[in-house]
């Protein structure tokens, strides 16, 4: 496991969430595009801790599909306050690590990621987990959060 293994897998998530969003308007193919990036990016197979920035009721999401819930919703969405974050049409997430720790098989990353969209910037706060599954680089923690606010 590398610093870059974790900055392209970092780039990787960054494109497919934008391409979800790009993909909105149809409903089948964002569908199969979501569960394929859940499957290469993320070790569901195995085990994730997935707590993303804007749940509240379910707040722990550690299974396929709550996740794609979370990511782009649906009339059969798991979780009912999913709105799909995925779905904001965002144009540009950009990561800045604070500090990376790496193993020989797993790495850990900790930083700030930024979304942006149109009508929006918003800054999150994120601990990525991340593990080599038959040499792919897989998600195995997502926590992501909104700075404190005072």
């Amino acid at each position: 496991m590398t610093e870059q293994d974790i900055i392209k897998a970092q780039n990787l998530w960054s494109e497919g969430i934008i391409k979800m969003g790009q993909m909105s308007n149809d409903r089948e193919s964002l569908e199969n595009y979501a569960s394929d990036f859940l499957d290469r990016l993320y070790n569901f197979d195995d085990q994730v801790l997935f707590k993303p920035t804007k749940a509240k009721d379910i707040q722990f999401r550690n299974n396929k599909k709550s996740a794609v819930s979370y990511f782009i919703a649906g009339a059969d969405r798991e979780c009912y306050e999913d709105n799909g974050f995925a779905l904001s049409s965002w144009s540009k997430i950009t990561f800045e690590n604070s500090d990376i720790i790496i193993e020989e098989e797993s790495a850990l990353a900790m930083g700030n990621y930024t979304f942006e969209n149109d009508d929006s910037k918003i800054k999150v706060e994120f601990s990525f987990g991340y593990k080599k599954v038959n040499g792919l680089v897989k998600i195995n923690l997502h926590h992501s959060s909104i700075p404190f606010q005072g």
